[in-house]
């Protein structure tokens, strides 16, 4: 059997074979959460189905070498259960750019050195310089720190055009994500241009060539046998279709395979080998900074601190009132949001409480069912709800009885700060 094959029939048989799972809810976890009465949480928790509601809690204990362990608990955990995955899907795409970029295996090749991307397809666009970027070009390093600190869209297309699409699935199925799959960049585009990706080279301080990868295309199927549909309507431009929206052939990325790849980058010997991606110790270090660091720390880009604050993308601890994080507390996570849906996956560290612990939460917040009118319930429910969930779990961590104290030196990040210059702020961008 040829190897591409036999792994979309693998790919098959997992999906048929989760196809009839049920919903994983664990009573510690619902118990806990029946705690909170605040309005909003309990409108959402008792009518979770309506929500889309999936949440994963993974408690963490370290043994008396300070090696940890992990226990998920779950509230309606259902992989089979569709919700666009927005822009967590940043987080994959930047662990298999700096995996593709290791495996090139050329020493004058790293995540800081400065790339081009051409347009070689219908659709395509090109990208010869960055102006946020210091050495004013694009790298993936780079590009990174723009698809995490705010989640800034294009970021994500340029990685998504570097590893291609047909290796981003290959090396993600390999990895053991069979449910996930990436078709396409965030512009409009047709299925057919998505599957064919640009030319892209890098170039030394002086403009000389170092590596040029030519121009891709993907010949791999899909499996949509699985058909996704929400909502009541949707618009196309100002015209309004009476029809369900069909995420079919869009992105996946289920709950726990986000929480999986999130325990790879912040703990790598904890999960089976297969699911780790070839990274460095630098790369590592590099990750954890730009998962916590704040816009406001950042130099490039120079982000506004007051349109991105503190909070910005830590949706567990956005408060409508306080835009800051508790003191000593530093969040590593990537959050999504798109077509009503509102995701985040987190490792929390209190260095001051010494506590630690992820949470990782998706829901649908769409009461008109209709999509693509911009009329979504983000801030009366969902951006609500999720801070009310976090500050559950993260009250419930503070008074958590632990037999051995985490040592949490691993994760105490070198972080930038702002420097006082001319250049303009960095405003509005598409995230």
């Amino acid at each position: 059997m040829h190897p591409f094959t036999k792994l979309y029939f693998w790919l098959f048989l997992g999906v048929s074979t989760t196809g009839f799972a049920q919903p994983r809810t664990d009573s510690f976890l619902k118990n806990l959460l029946a705690t909170n009465q605040h309005p909003v949480f309990k409108k959402v928790m008792q009518h979770p189905d309506d929500y889309r509601l999936q949440i994963i809690y993974t408690k963490i204990d370290r043994d008396k070498d300070n090696k940890p362990s992990f226990t998920n608990y779950c509230f309606r955990v259902d992989s089979t259960e569709y919700f666009n995955p927005a822009s967590t899907v940043k987080l994959p795409l930047a662990l298999l750019s700096l995996e593709k970029l290791n495996n090139l295996r050329n020493l004058k090749l790293t995540k800081f050195t400065a790339m081009q991307f051409d347009s070689s397809y219908s659709g395509q666009t090109k990208e010869w310089t960055d102006k946020t970027a210091q050495s004013g070009y694009p790298s993936i390093a780079h590009l990174i720190r723009k698809a995490f600190l705010v989640s800034e869209n294009d970021p994500y297309s340029r990685m998504y055009e570097f590893v291609g699409q047909g290796e981003i699935n290959r090396s993600l199925h390999a990895k053991g994500y069979l449910d996930t799959r990436i078709t396409h960049r965030f512009v409009r585009m047709t299925a057919e241009e998505n599957r064919h990706t640009n030319a892209v080279r890098f170039i030394d301080e002086s403009g000389k060539l170092i590596y040029s990868q030519p121009a891709a295309y993907n010949q791999d199927p899909f499996d949509f046998s699985r058909t996704a549909r929400l909502g009541k309507g949707y618009y196309v431009k100002d015209s309004l279709v009476r029809e369900p929206f069909n995420f079919t052939e869009r992105n996946k990325f289920p709950l726990e395979s986000f929480q999986q790849v999130l325990q790879s980058v912040m703990f790598p010997t904890s999960v089976p080998a297969r699911k780790r991606f070839n990274l460095t110790p630098d790369d590592y270090r590099f990750l954890h900074q730009y998962l916590s660091q704040l816009p406001g720390e950042t130099n490039y880009p120079k982000y506004d601190a007051s349109q991105y604050y503190d909070t910005y993308v830590k949706f567990f601890f956005m408060d409508s009132l306080h835009h800051q994080l508790p003191k000593g507390v530093r969040v590593f996570n990537k959050v999504g949001w798109a077509y009503g849906f509102l995701t985040d996956a987190s490792y929390v560290v209190d260095f001051a409480n010494k506590v630690e612990y992820m949470l990782t939460a998706t829901l649908y917040t769409n009461s008109d069912g209709i999509l693509n009118d911009d009329k979504y319930d983000y801030e009366s429910i969902g951006h609500p709800f999720l801070y009310q969930l976090g500050q559950t779990i993260y009250q419930y961590e503070l008074t958590r009885k632990r037999t051995h104290t985490p040592n949490l030196k691993a994760f105490v990040m070198p972080y930038e700060t702002r420097q006082t210059d001319s250049r303009p702020l960095v405003k509005d961008v598409d995230n």
